[in-house]
């Protein structure tokens, strides 16, 4: 769920404060999908600064919490893994969700 991370925080607790934000449920990090990148998946800013983001994939479980919908998100449910959305970054390298 994180889209962004605080400097000096870790990045298994902004996944946890983030999940908890957007979808109301209290989650424990027990581990790391995957770490994905995509050369051709680049932004460029108007200042002229130009990134090649990434993403850090985790594996949580619920340990709380009520999955509720929030103010950054207009939706939540649970799906199986084969439903969910995979970002371009993700997608064209040919990682898949597990």
């Amino acid at each position: 769920m994180a889209r962004r991370h605080s400097l000096g925080v870790p990045r298994p607790e902004c996944a946890v404060r983030e999940t908890r934000e957007e979808t109301g449920l209290d989650v424990e990090v027990v581990g790391i999908v995957g770490t994905y990148s995509n050369p051709r998946h680049v932004f460029a800013y108007d200042d002229g600064e130009v990134r090649q983001e990434f993403s850090i994939r985790f594996l949580a479980r619920p340990v709380g919490g009520r999955l509720t919908v929030s103010e950054e998100s207009t939706d939540v449910r649970w799906s199986e893994p084969s439903a969910v959305d995979v970002p371009p970054s993700q997608r064209e390298s040919g990682a898949a969700v597990s």
